[in-house]
C-alpha cells in the first residue's frame, strides 16, 4: 500500500456494489433502468464527498463499456464474484487500499433513492467517531452506505465469506455509529424490475 498524503488523513474512497447477478431482478442491477442506478450511486458517493468512486464489476464481463460507465469513472472487475459478496467487497478494500484514503464507504447499485446527502451525513459521523465505523439506519433497519476507516479493512477481508460482506465482523461491534437517514431516503434494496428507480 502506497504511503498515505498527510491531505488524506480523512479522505474517503467510495466503492459502488455492482458486481453480482442480479437473479431476482432478472438481469445484473448495474444495468438496472438503462444504468439509472448504477449513475445514481456514483453520483451520490462523489457528490457526498468520495475521492475516488470505484465501481466493483462482476456479472456484466471485464469490459466496462457492457454498463457504459461514464467517462472517468473507476472501476475493478471481481473475477471471482460469483463465489459472493465478500469477493466484491474484499476487492474493494484492496482498491482502496491502493488510494491511501483512510475510509471507505461501500454503496451498493440497489438502492437508487441514496443520494450525496446520507452518504455525506455517514461519512461525517464516521470521521468524528472513535471507531471510525458507520452506517446508514432506516426506520431501526441497517442500511447503507457503510463507512469504514482503514484500521479495520484487514480483519474484515481475514474474516469475509460468501454472501457476509462485511456483516460478519460489523454485526457485532458495539462501536458502530448508527446514523439515522430517515428524513433523507427510504434506502430500500430494489431487487425486482417492477419497482421503478426515482
Amino acid at each position: 500500500m502506497p504511503p498515505v498524503d498527510p491531505s488524506a488523513h480523512s479522505s474517503c474512497t467510495g466503492i459502488v456494489l455492482a458486481a453480482g447477478a442480479g437473479t431476482r431482478y432478472g438481469k445484473p442491477k448495474a444495468l438496472a433502468e438503462n444504468g439509472a442506478w448504477l449513475r445514481s450511486a456514483i453520483t451520490a458517493l462523489r457528490d457526498g464527498g468520495c475521492d475516488p468512486v470505484i465501481v466493483a464489476l462482476g456479472a456484466t464481463g471485464p469490459d466496462p463499456a457492457a454498463v457504459g460507465l461514464p467517462d472517468g469513472t473507476e472501476w475493478r472487475w471481481v473475477a471471482d464474484w460469483a463465489t459472493g459478496l465478500a469477493a466484491t467487497v474484499r476487492a474493494g478494500l484492496r482498491a482502496a487500499g491502493e488510494t491511501g484514503t483512510r475510509y471507505v464507504a461501500f454503496l451498493p447499485v440497489d438502492t437508487p433513492d441514496i443520494g450525496a446527502d446520507v452518504v455525506a451525513r455517514v461519512l461525517a459521523a464516521a470521521r468524528s467517531s472513535q471507531s471510525g465505523l458507520a452506517r446508514a439506519v432506516f426506520h431501526d433497519t441497517p442500511g447503507h452506505p457503510v463507512v469504514i476507516e482503514n484500521k479495520h479493512w484487514e480483519a474484515i477481508s481475514e474474516v469475509a465469506a460468501g454472501d457476509t460482506g462485511a456483516g460478519s465482523y460489523l454485526g457485532g461491534r458495539q462501536d458502530m455509529v448508527c446514523v439515522t437517514c430517515d428524513d433523507l431516503a427510504t434506502g430500500t434494496d430494489r431487487d425486482f424490475p417492477e419497482v421503478g428507480a426515482r
